[in-house]
């Protein structure tokens, strides 16, 4: 179910603060979140933003088709390994 338009967006207000200081200062660094359910806003373009996956911070450049995602949609939390191989179903003793 989607956030209801009277509210409006989601972005936390600490992630937000660093934006607008690394718009002012025009610098290269990597913004840290735990935020994965922030919104990612129009401000945040061109960004570097280090979300984190649970493990591990996962750096996320973000672009135009991102905005009025969540920072969470490009962080994946799982890593698939690949579905066991049908040798090794079949050497298992009935």
């Amino acid at each position: 179910m989607s956030r209801s338009t009277k509210k409006g967006p989601y972005v936390e207000a600490k992630l937000m603060k660093r934006v607008e200081l690394a718009r002012r200062s025009s610098s290269r660094v990597v913004l840290k979140t735990w935020s994965r359910s922030s919104t990612i806003m129009p401000d945040m373009l061109g960004l570097t933003i280090a979300v984190h996956d649970g493990r591990r911070h996962i750096p996320v450049l973000i672009t135009e088709n991102m905005v009025g995602h969540r920072l969470g949609e490009f962080a994946p939390t799982r890593t698939f390994r690949g579905h066991s191989s049908k040798s090794d179903k079949t050497t298992t003793p009935a």
